[in-house]
């Protein structure tokens, strides 16, 4: 059907003649299926794809190559490393004709994850998970990173510290001077007054990214995402009750937490089951403007986060 149409990617050579590092395109649309505990049906992901073109001389690559290459693997089977490896390959070898070596994928997606309330039973609701799914091939040899945010809330230690002191010395005021106090009137006084100092608390955020392998049968998402949530202690929740917001208030005092508590917390929890996990944590702070945050990990090749 093409054969009479011009394609001057393949009939003109470049003008300023230089090998480019990568070349494709992003934000395609494309629906993923994941093997993930409660994760049914496709997932709504972005894409972006791209080769390097080494050879200075040719004008343009084939995107619409890219495209029916990446457009096959949307929607079907859950996807798994091996079906990431053997897209990029195929990436490669459409563009042999551009002296193509290298290629890359990026995916960015909401993980959806069906959660149970902390003490209500039958009480649950959905909860997202951003994922970042970056595949390379380069040189014939393969790397798959994912990376997952995970919300959690976080209760500063030196705030409630704070708060206890002012709890304590209203308590010695209010019964100083008496040789003895029933259990009753102490407690009458801690139902009225306990609160009068609370610690600040904040909505927080874990930003993780592992190496998966390339020959693992499935991503393993939802495991990476219970390992934090479980090392951090306070998840936020979906659907709750006030029997399971008080259960929440007492799994915030449980686990009173500075910014570097959270970062070396989840990197204890995932140095001896995950692949060079980097850990990016940060507390969106209620006391402050700005946010308090700590990293974890080796380095990234360019350390700008």
């Amino acid at each position: 059907m093409n054969t009479a149409l011009p394609d001057i990617s393949l009939s003109e050579a470049s003008p300023e003649p230089s090998p480019l590092r990568w070349v494709g395109m992003q934000g395609i649309d494309l629906p993923v299926v994941l093997a993930e505990p409660d994760c049914r049906g496709a997932l709504h992901a972005r894409a972006d794809v791209q080769v390097d073109l080494p050879s200075a001389h040719v004008k343009g690559i084939h995107m619409s190559r890219l495209y029916r290459l990446l457009d096959a693997i949307g929607g079907t089977d859950a996807l798994s490393p091996a079906d990431l490896r053997k897209l990029l390959q195929a990436m490669v070898d459409s563009h042999r004709d551009c002296a193509t070596r290298n290629a890359r994928l990026r995916l960015r997606f909401d993980l959806l994850a069906r959660r149970p309330a902390l003490v209500s039973a039958g009480l649950a609701g959905w909860k997202s998970y951003p994922v970042r799914l970056d595949a390379l091939l380069a040189s014939g040899k393969f790397n798959l990173r994912a990376q997952v945010t995970v919300g959690y809330s976080s209760t500063c230690p030196c705030s409630a510290a704070l708060a206890r002191q002012l709890v304590e010395q209203a308590f010695l005021d209010a019964f100083a001077g008496r040789d003895a106090m029933e259990p009753d009137a102490i407690a009458a006084w801690l139902r009225q007054h306990a609160s009068l100092a609370t610690p600040h608390s904040q909505r927080s955020e874990a930003r993780v990214s592992i190496d998966i392998a390339a020959d693992a049968q499935t991503l393993g998402l939802m495991r990476l995402i219970d390992r934090i949530e479980h090392a951090v202690g306070t998840p936020v929740q979906t659907a709750v009750k006030r029997v399971d917001e008080q259960a929440f208030a007492a799994l915030n005092g449980r686990n009173l937490m500075f910014v570097e508590d959270a970062a070396r917390r989840i990197q204890a929890a995932l140095k001896d089951e995950f692949a060079d996990p980097r850990i990016h944590v940060r507390h969106l702070e209620s006391l402050h403007p700005h946010d308090a945050a700590a990293w974890a990990g080796p380095p990234p090749e360019n350390d700008a986060t």
